[in-house]
């Protein structure tokens, strides 16, 4: 059985440094699918150089959240229940202690008309401008805010044509939130050198330390240009690359992924 690996890299769309960081991933790295946020500001770019890239796997990375305090998005549709006072998404899925409740999508009147039409709005937007968009997944887990969104994205990528992002993968976790940022390349290239057989998912989120990075961060997350950045670092690395050769591991993206 092949040993697969699935690298996805979130959130193009959202600033030019995840654009251009993203598109590095895949032209220098192991990345060979990007999700793309709709609605968010460098949304018109992104489509840009994802159109010169036909091997990089295309999502929509259907959005319900604006989580950064120095950059906000909006709906798509006029849904009034998906946002907060300000008109933008609000920036949690649920509530967390870190921020008022009013801070989460959860204590919003949100209605699944609601959520169903802007996610609508997403996937045809995005179909008109990425000719080759393959599959849906969801930002920030929105799909955990009722056990009917599964199944209304079961629903859509039938009926869009596009490939089942949820199809069993094993999930590659190979740092953790308290790994220093200089160990996590070390990290990967141990894990991929320890891969077994089947379709293995590696999901983060390349960027860089530029000034735009830095204004993003919330209180929450204050080194989040500098982990971003080692992301980058980390899926481009020669010793990870050497070690995907080595071991004749599989880049796959998810279009490709269903038929194995």
């Amino acid at each position: 059985m092949l040993t697969c690996l699935l690298a996805r890299a979130d959130d193009m769309g959202a600033t030019h440094a995840a654009n251009t960081a993203c598109l590095k991933t895949y032209r220098e790295g192991i990345v060979r699918s990007a999700e793309v946020i709709v609605p968010g500001p460098w949304f018109d770019e992104a489509a840009t150089l994802l159109a010169a890239e036909p091997g990089l796997d295309a999502g929509v990375h259907l959005t319900l959240t604006s989580e950064w305090a120095g950059c906000r998005w909006r709906p798509l549709t006029a849904a009034p229940e998906l946002c907060d006072p300000d008109g933008c998404f609000p920036m949690l899925v649920w509530p967390d202690g870190r921020f008022p409740a009013e801070a989460a999508l959860r204590a919003r009147p949100w209605t699944m008309e609601a959520v169903e039409a802007e996610w609508r709005a997403q996937i045809e937007t995005a179909q008109r401008r990425l000719p080759r968009l393959s599959h849906l997944t969801t930002h920030m887990g929105c799909e955990s805010l009722d056990p009917r969104l599964p199944a209304l994205l079961g629903q859509m990528e039938t009926e869009y044509g596009l490939a089942a992002a949820r199809q069993p993968l094993q999930p590659l976790r190979p740092w953790t939130a308290q790994t220093p940022l200089a160990a996590r390349t070390d990290a990967l290239t141990t894990a991929i050198e320890t891969l077994g057989p089947g379709k293995h998912l590696l999901v983060d989120h390349p960027g860089d330390e530029s000034a735009e990075m830095r204004a993003l961060a919330n209180p929450a997350l204050p080194s989040m240009a500098a982990e971003r950045a080692q992301v980058t670092a980390t899926f481009t690395a020669e010793r990870v690359l050497a070690a995907v050769r080595r071991r004749g591991i599989r880049l796959i993206g998810y279009r490709e992924g269903e038929t194995l």
